[in-house]
C-alpha cells in the first residue's frame, strides 16, 4: 500500500470506486472543467475595454486568439502523453497555473506584449485540459451511461461561457475595470484548486485501459487488469490513432464548432459595433446563448444513454444549427432586429449545437476505444489538435472577411465618446466637405474654407446663411485633437458600419458552411441509428459477460 503523502501526486486508484467516490471524482472533474474555461473566456466579455487600454487594435486582438489556439493546439499533443503519465495531475496543476496567471498577471500585465502572452499561457494550459479532462470523464463512465456523464462534461464549457456572461452583465455596470473580471476568475480557481488538489483520482492504467460497457463488467474489468501488459498496449500511439475515422470526424466537428468560437470571442463585439447594443446587454444575450446548450448537453445525454443510440441526435441537432445558423445570419442587416428577437434565436441555435455536441463527444471516445482502449487520450489529443488549428486558422481569416471590424472596434469607441460630448458639432462637421475640413483642419482663418463649408451647412441643414456660419463657429468648441481625430477616423469608421453588418453575414454564412460538412462525418463514428439494433447489441454483450463471469467463476472455484 502507498503511503497516505504520496497521495497528493500518485492519484491512481488499483480498484474501480464504488459509485459515491466514483461521481465525486466526475463532479471535481466538470467543476475543474466550467472554472478553466471560465478563465479561458473572460476576456470576450470585456474586449472592448481590454482594446482600449492596451490601445491594441482588433487585428492585434485576433493575433493573440491565434496564438493562444497554436498554443493550445500544441499542449494537446502533449497532454497525449497523459497515457502513459496519467490525467489527474495535468488537471490539478493546470488549474492552479491558470489560476494564478488569471488572478494576478493579466490584470497587472504592463503592456499589450505581457497581456499576449500570458493569454497564450492560459490558452495552453486549457489545451492540455481539453484532453485530459474528457479522458477522466471516459474513463470512470461506463459506454451505458457516458452521454449523460460527456454532457456533464461538455458544461465546462459551456458553463465557463454562462458563468462569464452571468458575471459580467451583473458586474459591469458596478465595477467598471475590466480587471476585475479576470480577478473574479482567478480566485474562484483557486478556491477550485483547493478541492481538486484533494479530491482528484484517477484509474490505474491497467484498469483505464479495457473498455467497460455497463457497471455489470467492474468485477471482469479489475480481473482483466491484472494480465494486461500496459507498454505494449502504449506501443505507436500515433500510428494508432492517426486514421480516417479519428480524423475526419475529428475535423467535421472543429468547422462544425465555428459558431462556437464566434459566440465566445466576437458575440460582443458584433452586438456592441452592429447593434449598438451596450457590452452588459451583450453578455445578457450570451446567458441565453450558453443556458440553452447547458439544459440541452445535459437532457440530450441521458436520452441518448436511454434510447441507446447516438447519430440520430447528431444528425438532428446538425440540421437545426444549420436552420437556426441561417437565420441568425439573415439578421446581421436587418438593424432594427430586437433584443427579444435574438434571444429567440440565438436560444434555438445554441440548443440545435448542443443536441449535436454531446452525443459526438460520447460516441467519439468510443469510437477510439474500438481501435484501443489503452489510447484514449491520445485519441482525444488528435481531436483536441485539429481543434485549435481549425479556431487558428478561422481567426485568421476572419479579419479578411469582416474588414470593417479593424476600424469600427479599434476607432469606434472613441468617436462614440467624442460624439456624444458634442453631437451638435460632430453633426455639423458631418456636413462638411471632407477636403474643406481638411483645409480648416490645417488654417482654421482660410477664407475660402470657411465660405464652403458655410454653404455646404447651408445646404445640408436648409438653414440661412447666418445660421450655418454660427454653426461653423461653434465647432471651435471641440477641441482640435478630438478634430483631427474626428477628420482622421470618422469617414472610415462611418463606411465601416455601413458595410460591417453584410461582411458579418459572411462570416456566419461561412459557420454554416462548417456546420453542413460537420452532418456527414457522423457516418464514420461506431454505434448505431437505430434503438432496435442497439438494444440486440446489448444483448448480446449481456450474454458474453454473463458466460465470462460464469466462466471465471468455475476457474476460482475449481482452484479452490
Amino acid at each position: 500500500m502507498r503511503p497516505r503523502y504520496t497521495r497528493l501526486w500518485d492519484r491512481r486508484l488499483d480498484h474501480y470506486p464504488d459509485p459515491g467516490p466514483r461521481y465525486r471524482c466526475l463532479a471535481v472533474v466538470v467543476l475543474t472543467t466550467i472554472v478553466l474555461y471560465y478563465q479561458q473566456y473572460v476576456g470576450g466579455a470585456v474586449s472592448p475595454s481590454v482594446l482600449a487600454h492596451f490601445q491594441i487594435s482588433f487585428r492585434f486582438y485576433l493575433n493573440v486568439v491565434v496564438v493562444a489556439s497554436v498554443c493550445g493546439a500544441v499542449a494537446s499533443l502533449i497532454a497525449g502523453l497523459a497515457d502513459r503519465w496519467g490525467r489527474a495531475n495535468l488537471a490539478v496543476w493546470g488549474l492552479l497555473l491558470a489560476s494564478v496567471i488569471t488572478a494576478v498577471g493579466i490584470p497587472n500585465a504592463p503592456n499589450a506584449t505581457v497581456y499576449a502572452t500570458l493569454v497564450a499561457a492560459v490558452g495552453f494550459v486549457e489545451g492540455m485540459v481539453l484532453v485530459a479532462t474528457p479522458a477522466l470523464v471516459r474513463d470512470f463512465s461506463p459506454q451505458v451511461g457516458r452521454g449523460t456523464a460527456i454532457g456533464l462534461w461538455t458544461l465546462g464549457p459551456v458553463l465557463g461561457s454562462l458563468v462569464v456572461s452571468e458575471v459580467s452583465s451583473n458586474t459591469l455596470d458596478h465595477l467598471h475595470p475590466w480587471q476585475d473580471q479576470f480577478h473574479i476568475a482567478g480566485i474562484t480557481g483557486l478556491a477550485v484548486f483547493v478541492l481538486a488538489f484533494f479530491a482528484l483520482r484517477e484509474l490505474s492504467p491497467s484498469l483505464r485501459d479495457q473498455t467497460m460497457i455497463s457497471l455489470r463488467e467492474r468485477v471482469l474489468v479489475e480481473a482483466r487488469a491484472r494480465g494486461i501488459d500496459v507498454l505494449a498496449a502504449l506501443r505507436h500511439p500515433w500510428r494508432q490513432m492517426v486514421a480516417a475515422t479519428i480524423v475526419v470526424p475529428a475535423l467535421g466537428v472543429s468547422v462544425f464548432l465555428l459558431i462556437y468560437y464566434a459566440a465566445v470571442g466576437f458575440f460582443v463585439i458584433y452586438f456592441t459595433s452592429v447593434f449598438g447594443f451596450t457590452q452588459a446587454q451583450a453578455n445578457g444575450l450570451g446567458n441565453w446563448f450558453w443556458a440553452a446548450d447547458a439544459v440541452t448537453v445535459v437532457a440530450v445525454g441521458v436520452l441518448s444513454d436511454r434510447v441507446r443510440v447516438r447519430k440520430p441526435f447528431m444528425a438532428i441537432g446538425g440540421l437545426g444549427a444549420v436552420a437556426m445558423t441561417i437565420i441568425f445570419a439573415s439578421r446581421a442587416t436587418h438593424p432594427a432586429t430586437t433584443y427579444t428577437t435574438f434571444i429567440v434565436i440565438i436560444s434555438l441555435l445554441s440548443a440545435s449545437r448542443g443536441l449535436a455536441y454531446a452525443p459526438w463527444m460520447a460516441a467519439f471516445t468510443e469510437t477510439v476505444e474500438r481501435r484501443n482502449p489503452a489510447l484514449v487520450a491520445t485519441g482525444l489529443a488528435v481531436w483536441g489538435w485539429i481543434l485549435r488549428i481549425v479556431v487558428a486558422v478561422a481567426f485568421l481569416v476572419l479579419p479578411y472577411v469582416v474588414v470593417s471590424a479593424s476600424p469600427v472596434v479599434d476607432y469606434g469607441p472613441g468617436l462614440q465618446a467624442i460624439t456624444a460630448h458634442y453631437s451638435s458639432q460632430v453633426a455639423t462637421l458631418e456636413a462638411i466637405d471632407p477636403a474643406t475640413r481638411a483645409t480648416l483642419q490645417a488654417n482654421s482663418k482660410d477664407v475660402a474654407a470657411i465660405l464652403a463649408a458655410t454653404a455646404q451647412i447651408e445646404a445640408r441643414d436648409h438653414v440661412t446663411k447666418a445660421v450655418a456660419l454660427q454653426r461653423l463657429l461653434a465647432v471651435r468648441a471641440v477641441p482640435p485633437s478630438d478634430r483631427a481625430y474626428l477628420a482622421a477616423h470618422g469617414t472610415e469608421v462611418r463606411t465601416a458600419r455601413k458595410e460591417a453588418p453584410v461582411e458579418w453575414e459572411h462570416w456566419w454564412w461561412v459557420c454554416v458552411v462548417g456546420e453542413v460538412l460537420f452532418v456527414p462525418t457522423i457516418f464514420l463514428l461506431v454505434g448505431r441509428w437505430l434503438p432496435s439494433s442497439a438494444r440486440r447489441d446489448a444483448e448480446e454483450h449481456r450474454k458474453l459477460v454473463d458466460a465470462e463471469l460464469a466462466r471465471r467463476a468455475l476457474e476460482t472455484d475449481g482452484a479452490v
